[in-house]
């Protein structure tokens, strides 16, 4: 791309006025950033920071997608749905109109609601796609597009490569068509969504439930943020709905607010995220801290720990839900015959033994709970779509039902609820709880590291450490490498990544570029007698990998 010849021509035809006097404000070093290229678009559609250039969220580059999206599909409906960030419900009108001017029928969702109601509305509506504006659990200076198939999974490598090759024929001032948001409401060319269908939703929820009659006590003091995101609603209504009434809400991040004012992160994997409901806790002596991320598809939690209060990793949660839906379904004979449980390549290892124990199949998948979704998908493909019983992923998403394709932040909250009041009913306590698996399965312990690489500088400098990593690594922190799994070469009948997982005799390292930030994680799994020595382990592995990065 000639970055100076594109600028110049984003400086004479971009009518919004404050993209322009952004445009004229930029420095050489500003409009390198912006034009060297245009957004990346894959199987999570569109990310990256709001503002002008092709390098960034906008309207432009909504609408250009959008268009390319509908010369992909050519006929049929799509699902809209926005979350709390600057700019979604302008986007998300953005991208309906561009839709409805090529004769597709747009089911708009009217409110800001989680990122799964997109996938479930996808399905409910038999819709041929599904569009959700969000960044996820990003900074406040992001945005993002993600795009659904029909069956309300997010698209698969081939239909993304599809899309981008229509996106890539339009230009993106002269090839775009729209019309009216006001017009196309009054012709019905966009239609918001029946409530009926939150409710249908909203119920689905609430049927997820394993206690299969067996009782609880709902009266557990519950603190819940939905960090100034789209969970209020949705999470509030089903906890009260299924008995859950003493809940207290963080006031700070109660409403929703694209600037996150109280947590800069939006993610309930960061602490600070998480230190205004903890404080909250510790004034109202609540039994559990509930926080969902903006569009609420995550979901992290705190219980009491003697005085204080601990965070519970995605891991170790995902561990606690599995054995409790396992545990349940066998007590109350309502496991399917030939049970399956999904997870990532980077989800804690220990979560197979667990399954295993109950008889149940565990199936790996590469990072993305897209992947999960997959594997639902072609379960109900074989008339299996019941065997499916839990699917969980390191990064706090968590999905016990097949009503959606997508990681599920209200579904998770609620049967975290759920599974906290049937062990503290019974006198027991969700840490001794964890304590007990560990010693059932054996100590682990996983982190995630990620150093970021910003710009176009850092894109190419992330290949290099990508590229000197597969030139063959002998040891990691005095440990010998006893086998790499490169998934470039699409291993195991998974499709082709920029993945690479190290095996030791203390665990394994993965490492992998986000597809969705500029940065390179790296997730470490380390067994040990207990968690004093893990933590050395795991010391010495980050300082040793720590030396690709430079």
């Amino acid at each position: 791309m000639d970055v100076t010849a594109e600028y110049k021509r984003w400086l004479e035809q971009v009518e919004d006025e404050g993209l322009r006097q952004e445009l004229q404000a930029m420095d050489s070093v500003a409009i390198e950033d912006a034009f060297y290229r245009n957004l990346a678009f894959g199987t999570g559609g569109l990310r990256g920071t709001i503002g002008a250039g092709t390098n960034r969220m906008n309207r432009y580059v909504v609408a250009k997608a959008s268009q390319g999206l509908s010369n992909y599909l050519g006929k049929g409906s799509v699902v809209i749905g926005y979350d709390s960030r600057i700019k979604s419900d302008e986007f998300a009108k953005t991208a309906a109109c561009v839709f409805a001017a090529n004769g597709l029928q747009v089911h708009l969702w009217q409110e800001l609601l989680p990122v799964p109601t997109v996938s479930y509305a996808v399905r409910f509506l038999h819709a041929s796609a599904g569009v959700m504006i969000t960044a996820s659990h990003n900074p406040a200076k992001y945005n993002g597009y993600k795009v659904y198939g029909p069956d309300g999974c997010q698209i698969t490598t081939e239909a993304a490569k599809s899309i981008l090759s229509e996106i890539e024929k339009i230009d993106i001032f002269q090839g775009v068509q729209s019309m009216d948001f006001a017009e196309a409401l009054k012709t019905g060319s966009i239609k918001y969504i029946d409530d009926s269908v939150l409710d249908a939703f909203i119920n689905e929820v609430k049927n997820q439930s394993v206690l299969f009659g067996d009782g609880i006590d709902q009266n557990v003091a519950i603190v819940y943020s939905p960090l100034n995101g789209t969970g209020l609603v949705p999470v509030t209504r089903v906890l009260q709905e299924t008995g859950f009434k003493n809940i207290t809400v963080v006031e700070e991040q109660r409403n929703p607010d694209g600037n996150f004012p109280t947590c800069p992160y939006p993610n309930p994997e960061v602490m600070e995220a998480m230190e205004l409901g903890l404080r909250y806790c510790e004034k109202t002596g609540a039994d559990l801290l509930l926080a969902t991320d903006p569009d609420c598809d995550r979901c992290g939690i705190a219980v009491r720990d003697k005085d204080q209060y601990r965070l519970l990793t995605g891991n170790e949660t995902g561990l606690l839900l599995l054995d409790y839906v396992c545990s349940q379904r066998t007590k109350h004979h309502q496991m399917p015959e030939k049970p399956v449980f999904v997870k990532t390549i980077v989800t804690m290892d220990l979560a197979e033994k667990i399954a295993c124990h109950y008889g149940v199949e565990t199936i790996n998948v590469l990072t993305g709970f897209k992947f999960i979704g997959e594997v639902i998908g072609r379960l109900e493909k074989a008339g299996r779509e019941k065997d499916y019983i839990c699917g969980f992923e390191e990064s706090y998403g968590y999905l016990t039902g097949t009503y959606v394709r997508d990681k599920d932040g209200v579904n998770a909250a609620y049967m975290i609820c759920e599974m906290f009041a049937y062990y503290k009913t019974r006198g027991i306590d969700l840490l001794a709880k964890l304590d007990e698996l560990y010693k059932t399965y054996g100590y682990c312990l996983n982190t995630l590291h990620s150093y970021e690489f910003s710009g176009s500088a850092g894109m190419a400098k992330m290949e290099k450490v990508m590229a000197k990593l597969r030139e063959g690594v002998q040891s990691i922190a005095g440990n010998d490498v006893k086998c790499v799994l490169d998934y470039s070469k699409g291993l195991d009948g998974l499709p082709s990544s920029d993945v690479l997982k190290y095996f030791t005799d203390v665990g394994s390292i993965v490492v992998r570029p986000s597809g969705t930030e500029p940065k390179l994680k790296i997730y470490i799994s380390v067994s040990a007698p207990d968690k004093e020595k893990a933590q050395k382990l795991e010391r010495e592995i980050i300082q040793s990998m720590a030396g690709f990065m430079d």
